[in-house]
């Protein structure tokens, strides 16, 4: 699981993107699209067409990162989008249920206790 300090706004951006995209691709579309400062040390994540795919675009102070996941089994959960450009803010608790692949907005529990004792 990723670790995000606290204070630090996640914008997940709406609709799908083209995973080819790397690291000046995504801080173009960062400052072009979603109006935002890619380098202000907050996290921006992109999906891919197939859902199957994340990126997460962040400046740590002395350069960009950027980390990826695809899921092997699934789709990554995902608002639909109703205007080009737009983000929706996550919590930090909402970005790891993403990243591991849970629904993070109705989120369920999968293993249940057999029996007590």
């Amino acid at each position: 699981m990723m670790i995000v300090p606290s204070g630090v706004k996640i914008h997940m951006a709406l609709g799908y993107t083209d995973m080819r995209r790397g690291f000046d691709g995504l801080a173009m579309l960062v400052q072009e699209s979603l109006k935002q400062d890619p380098f202000s040390g907050q996290l921006f994540v992109f999906r891919g067409r197939r859902a199957d795919l994340i990126k997460i675009l962040y400046w740590d102070g002395s350069g960009l990162c950027l980390f990826s996941k695809r899921l092997e089994l699934g789709q990554f959960s995902w608002p639909a989008m109703q205007a080009p450009g737009q983000a929706v803010q996550l919590t930090r608790t909402q970005l790891g249920m993403l990243i591991e692949g849970v629904n993070w907005r109705m989120p369920e529990r999968r293993w249940r206790p057999q029996r007590a004792g």
